[in-house]
């Protein structure tokens, strides 16, 4: 073919390797030009096994060097040639078909495996793929995602996962709690008011006739009607077969929100250290990269477009606070700092008088419930009642926004003030919660002395709380409850008429009625409540199925709420922070939560007069009766399990693979570092021979 250059037999080397250059290109040679690329610096560094550019290993007869040749160069090809039409050399072309002949013979051998494993992959893509259409909720999703941002979008998504959570949690405990207790025939009424036992009586039920006022009231408090019911810990008999799988079903619920919670939080995880890290973040990703060219009609484009802007908002303002902490002075970093620092000892000094507040509220309850005036006036009564739950409430409807306006002040980048605004509104949605019950503990074992009058006869404090587990259960029921209430006021009283209201006024009342769906104090909502659920589960084993119908219900008025009322956040956030952060807190819920419902099973005596496990010196005690009932092998093996012969060699087995996880980390992490800077080493490259192209083009006049 004409224009073709020739193969020169004088330009095979004496080790019959590939030629060096070409006859018909004048100029310097290729070896020559890519020995100045930048990789070739880095030879030195990357071992004595490595290559220069351009060079083929020799020996004694060039054979490997052909094959070497033959097999990147088949790689490079689009689709298979055969042999004979391919413009190599005899060697190469006998080379690629040996390959190929070898490649079709493990193809053969291997074609039944292969085709196995094609069909698992594609059964499970297809079942991938059916249960992401079961997932609920997925246009919303996207809709939201691409209106107001991947940051509100976190928030929807969470209340979905909850969701999720707490329907599987409720099929649990109806399966363990509510099956059981029916199974063995009716369970019996509460116990006569006329029987005394040295622990005092127990009457849940109100004498005489009852007026409507009273029963709405019972609806709200969980008193009445309600407190002898499934809803809560004392209905349920002292039966064998119930005894354990009500404790059962707790832990496993824990066990279970604990392992979906880890699921959710590894994959959040990659995404947040691939974003941070920057490998994902890149302006040069978001332009070129980000577009799916899969998308069909206008408002999935306009969704998708929307999306993309938000992410490079967000990178553009926090590159642009970046910038500017990078340039601040000796002297204004010290003004920073301490400004800081104020600001912190504010934010402790509010936390401090929050945490009072409720205490004092949760004591002064106990004392306003036995006066006379809240007896006769059943409003003034469910007012007392709830006095907890509205102190809590109305401080964590307070103070976020306080923390809100304060962030903003101490020079971080926005990602970084959402996560403190959430440390911080956590802490006080928890810490208030952890010191709600630590006041009823104090109620309830009279401060932690066991020799105290009213708790030496049953080891708790009978005369006031003669079923302890049902009054913390109702607690925890009122939070629910008025959490929702709250909620519900919130949008249909001030959200909605300040939107209806000056909506359509100009000037200021109009900015007035512009608002932005607060994420932070939304997504600790949500966490507040889960939390509750988990503390309440084992007091109020119905708990999870209300809380399954107050997020369903929360889903569609925020979501009316959200296109109604709200703009897009003018200041938006990473997604990659909200996918591992918002599942860290959830963690951190679920461990606070473990702590007042272990130490209630272990150490405290549980109720005489009601309950599963009454007459039981602690919940826990029914365990090891249960066990000392089976058979002595099967003993023997739980108690092994207990022993430290099982205990030492698990920390042993669990230390070293620990040990062996973070070196393998460790190896991955630096051969990422290693794959990293040859990525940029080859960007250099190519504009390296860039440049060489353009000097060349000049030189002669063509490319």
């Amino acid at each position: 073919m004409e224009g073709t250059p020739e193969w020169e037999p004088e330009t095979w080397g004496s080790s019959g390797g590939w030629p060096a250059t070409w006859k018909a290109r004048a100029g310097p040679s290729l070896s020559s030009v890519l020995n100045e690329l930048p990789s070739a610096a880095t030879l030195r560094y990357r071992g004595p096994g490595v290559l220069p550019w351009g060079a083929l290993e020799e020996d004694e007869d060039g054979e490997r060097s052909i094959q070497a040749f033959a097999e990147a160069a088949q790689k490079e090809l689009p689709e298979p040639v055969p042999s004979r039409e391919l413009p190599w050399p005899m060697q190469a072309r006998r080379a690629h078909k040996q390959g190929h002949a070898r490649d079709q013979m493990a193809q053969v051998s291997r074609s039944r495996v292969a085709r196995w494993a094609l069909m698992l992959r594609r059964s499970k893509e297809k079942m991938r793929e059916g249960l992401n259409s079961l997932q609920p909720w997925a246009w919303t999703l996207k809709r939201i995602g691409g209106q107001f941002g991947a940051g509100t979008k976190s928030y929807f998504l969470l209340l979905r996962f909850l969701l999720l959570l707490n329907v599987l949690a409720s099929v649990l405990k109806a399966c363990m709690t509510l099956l059981p207790t029916w199974l063995d025939g009716a369970p019996p009424g509460p116990p006569d008011p006329g029987v005394s036992s040295p622990c005092g009586s127990y009457n849940p039920y109100p004498q005489g006739l009852v007026p409507f006022s009273s029963q709405l009231f019972n609806l709200l408090s969980g008193k009445g009607y309600l407190e002898w019911s499934p809803l809560f810990y004392g209905f349920y008999p002292p039966r064998q077969r119930l005894t354990i799988p009500y404790l059962c079903s707790t832990f496993l619920m824990g066990l279970l929100s604990l392992l979906l919670i880890l699921r959710r939080s590894v994959s959040g995880l990659k995404q947040t250290l691939l974003a941070e890290s920057g490998v994902l973040t890149s302006y040069s990703h978001r332009v070129f990269s980000a577009w799916d060219f899969g998308l069909c009609g206008t408002v999935h484009v306009q969704l998708r477009q929307r999306l993309i802007r938000y992410e490079l908002q967000v990178e553009l303002e926090e590159a642009e606070v970046r910038r500017r902490a990078a340039v601040r002075t000796l002297g204004q970093q010290a003004r920073v700092w301490l400004v800081r620092a104020l600001l912190n000892l504010l934010v402790v000094a509010l936390l401090g008088a929050a945490f009072y507040g409720v205490y004092w509220a949760t004591n002064t309850t106990v004392e306003l419930q036995e006066g006379s005036l809240s007896q006769q006036m059943p409003l003034l009564k469910l007012g007392v009642d709830y006095l907890p739950s509205i102190f809590i409430s109305g401080v964590n409807f307070v103070l976020p926004p306080v923390f809100k306006l304060i962030a903003p002040l101490e020079g971080y980048t926005r990602s970084r003030q959402i996560i403190l605004i959430l440390l911080r509104t956590v802490f006080l949605r928890l810490a208030s919660l952890l010191v709600l019950l630590l006041s009823l503990w104090s109620q309830i074992t009279c401060g932690g002395n066991a020799e105290a009058p009213a708790c030496e006869t049953c080891g708790y404090n009978y005369k006031e709380l003669p079923c302890w587990e049902t009054r913390l259960g109702q607690e925890m029921y009122k939070l629910l409850i008025f959490d929702l209430l709250t909620g519900v006021a919130v949008a249909l009283l001030i959200q909605f008429p300040r939107k209806l209201l000056c909506g359509h006024c100009p000037g200021v009342l109009g900015r007035v009625a512009t608002q932005e769906f607060e994420v932070p104090n939304e997504v600790l909502g949500l966490i507040y409540t889960q939390t509750v659920t988990w503390v309440g589960s084992f007091f109020c084993p119905l708990l999870p199925l209300l809380n399954t119908a107050k997020l369903l219900l929360l889903f569609y008025l925020k979501k009316v709420v959200l296109f109604s009322t709200c703009s897009p956040a003018s200041r938006t956030f990473r997604a990659s922070m909200a996918n591992f952060f918002f599942p860290l807190v959830l963690l951190l819920g679920l461990a606070i939560s473990a702590v007042p419902v272990l130490y209630s099973i272990f150490l405290i005596p549980p109720s005489k007069m009601c309950g599963p496990f009454r007459g039981q010196l602690s919940i826990w005690a029914q365990i090891p009766e249960s066990i000392s009932r089976l058979p002595q092998g099967t003993q023997n093996f739980f108690f092994f399990l207990g022993s430290q012969a099982f205990a030492v060699p698990l920390l042993l087995i669990s230390s070293i693979l620990m040990v062996y996880t973070l070196a393998l980390a460790n190896s991955y992490g630096r051969l990422i570092s290693e794959l990293k800077k040859q990525i940029e080493t080859e960007a250099q490259n190519k504009v390296f021979l860039a440049q060489r192209a353009v000097a060349l083009s000049s030189g002669n006049g063509a490319l």
